[in-house]
This record gives C-alpha cells, structure tokens and sequence, in this order.
C-alpha cells in the first residue's frame, strides 16, 4: 500500500513533500487534506521560510507533535544558492522531507521553488499537495480570464518603474486577453488602490481579494472608477488585486 491514504502503520515514502500553509487563522483541519495533515505529522525534516511560522503550523496541525524531534532547515530569499542542495541529504539518505512555505502553496512566488529545482536535478520524487492558494483563489473569485494569467508579484517601489510596469500590464490585458495578478506590502494597498485608480483607465476592472479563507474574507470586482471614490480600507489586510478589462 502507498502512502496516498498515508495510514499509520505504513511508512512515508521519500518524497520532497510541498505542503500548503493556510493562509488565514482558519484551523489548518478546514482549509487542508486529511492526507496532508496525516504526513505532516510523520516528516521529521522540514525545509521551512520562517522557523517560528512552521513550527506555530505544526502545532496547529497536532499539538502532540514533537517539534524537538524535528529537523529544520530555513529556506529564505536570504539563503546562498550554494547552501540549498545539501538540505537535501535526509531524502538522499532515504527519509521524506516538507517544505513550509509561511503561507499558501510552496514553491509558488516562494523560495522552495529552489530546493524543488535541486532536487529535480538530482532525479529525486517530488510529490506537490492539494491546499490553499491565495493566487488561484482570487482568480477564481474575480471573474476574470483564468485561460492567461500572469503574477507579477510586488509591484516596483520606485516611481518610474512602477509606472511602466502599469502601462505594460495595461497594454498585456488589451493585447493578450492576459489577467494580472500582484501584490503589495499591506499598509500601501490603499494607496495602491488610489493610485491604480488614478493612472490606468476607470473602465478597466479591479478584483480585491482580501483575507482569503479567513473568517473576514471578501473578494469583489469592480470597474477601478471605484477606487477613485469608494470609502474602503485594506491597510494591514493580507491582500491579491487582479487587473482586466
């Protein structure tokens, strides 16, 4: 028998397992697999993004989870290229192996897609699993074209480069039909909505997907006129705007 029902008495095949982090404070038993939460409970080798977050979700998955018996190793947009094959050597040595993003799917817009690289190159299994997408959520949410689609991530911070980057998305949806998906630091959204508001056509259609899967969840799309003049506040809200026309 595999580990696809994931049974206790069976072992964990080695596999670099890309486990989901929910993405609100909803409780990880809501948002995610029964498989996910039985094998998280069995891995004892975690490439992590953020020590403290992956082991307060452990927790969260099953407090008798012993975290002293785990080993982890932290996987940021600070570590050394040359450092991330050898966080591979439990699974090379025959041990299954997590990644924890701090929220949402590994590996998407996270610094896993590395270690996911690494071991793709070394011809070891890797085995992505089901769970929440703050990406793929919105975009199902806004009613936008999900045929093409493009994540941009943060916008540029600087002013001109921001502003090229917004006519090129601009030119991207009139052309190519093509969804823009981004993000911003969360005490700018609003200014970001007033400033989408201000520079792009009113006609063209903002979706804000905002605590998505929380209990404050709420997506809705609107002509970007509203942000003109709409009384609204995302400050400090975990947030996905997608562009359309």
């Amino acid at each position: 028998m595999s580990d696809m029902n994931c049974p206790e008495s069976e072992p964990v095949l080695p596999a670099l397992y890309l486990f989901p982090v929910g993405l609100s404070d909803t409780p990880a038993a809501d948002v995610l697999p029964q498989r996910n939460l039985q094998l998280l409970r069995r891995v004892r080798y975690f490439a992590v993004e953020n020590l403290r977050s992956a082991r307060r979700f452990l927790k969260s998955v099953d407090r008798s989870i012993d975290i002293g018996s785990i080993t982890f190793f932290e996987l940021d947009e600070h570590t050394r290229a040359a450092d991330i094959p050898a966080m591979l050597e439990p699974l090379e040595n025959g041990n299954p192996m997590g990644v924890l993003s701090e929220a949402g799917c590994p590996a998407i817009a996270d610094p896993g897609a590395d270690l996911v690289a690494a071991a793709q190159r070394r011809g070891l299994p890797v085995v992505p699993l089901v769970g929440p997408s703050s990406i793929l959520l919105s975009l199902m949410g806004s009613g936008f074209n999900g045929q093409s689609f493009t994540f941009r991530g943060y916008l540029p911070v600087e002013s001109g480069a921001r502003s090229r980057v917004l006519k090129e998305m601009q030119r991207s949806i009139d052309r190519d039909r093509c969804t823009q998906i981004f993000i911003e630091t969360p005490y700018r959204n609003n200014r970001l909505i007033s400033e989408l508001a201000r520079v792009l056509p009113g006609s063209m259609s903002l979706c804000v997907a905002s605590d998505v899967t929380g209990s404050d969840e709420r997506i809705i799309t609107r002509p970007l006129s509203w942000g003109a003049k709409a009384k609204y506040d995302y400050a400090k809200r975990p947030t996905i705007f997608l562009l359309y026309n």
